[in-house]
């Protein structure tokens, strides 16, 4: 009998997981993403009032919404979350409310894309403002998208 191998392809890739967030973020060699990943856990904690749960192999997420797209995918996804990456910190969730777009324009140096804002060091960014995103970010997804 033959395997649809198309199944595979919509399958979301991104799941919780019961792995380590501590374990996870300890193992970040780069000093600066280490310590910038240890003050988004804490920022991330509080302004949503979630716990850290790991997200595939290396996305730490807060809270979850459902989502479902025209096509009939659909899946779960952390409403805010964030990756230390080698070539930047990777953020999620942050840029999709409508106050997002003034909240960015005050940030300081960062890049967006698919989704996401791109931030080389938390130095680099004001950080009340990235609160404000956080918060906002999380209200939008929770509330506007959950619903939608």
């Amino acid at each position: 009998m033959a395997v649809n191998k198309t199944l595979n392809k919509t399958e979301n890739k991104t799941t919780a997981t019961g792995a380590s967030v501590e374990d996870f973020l300890a193992a970040v060699e780069h000093p600066v993403r280490h310590r910038d990943g240890l003050r988004l856990l804490a920022l991330m904690a509080e302004f949503t009032g979630q716990p850290a749960v790991m997200w595939g192999p290396t996305i730490v997420g807060f809270g979850r919404y459902h989502y479902k797209y025209a096509s009939g995918r659909e899946g779960d996804a952390p409403a805010v979350g964030f990756s230390p990456r080698k070539a930047n910190l990777s953020l999620y969730g942050l840029t999709y409310g409508p106050e997002s777009a003034a909240l960015l324009a005050r940030l300081g140096k960062h890049k967006t894309g698919a989704g996401c804002l791109y931030v080389n060091k938390l130095d680099d960014v004001d950080e009340a403002v990235l609160t404000e995103l956080i918060r906002n970010g999380y209200r939008h997804v929770t509330t506007v998208l959950h619903h939608a």
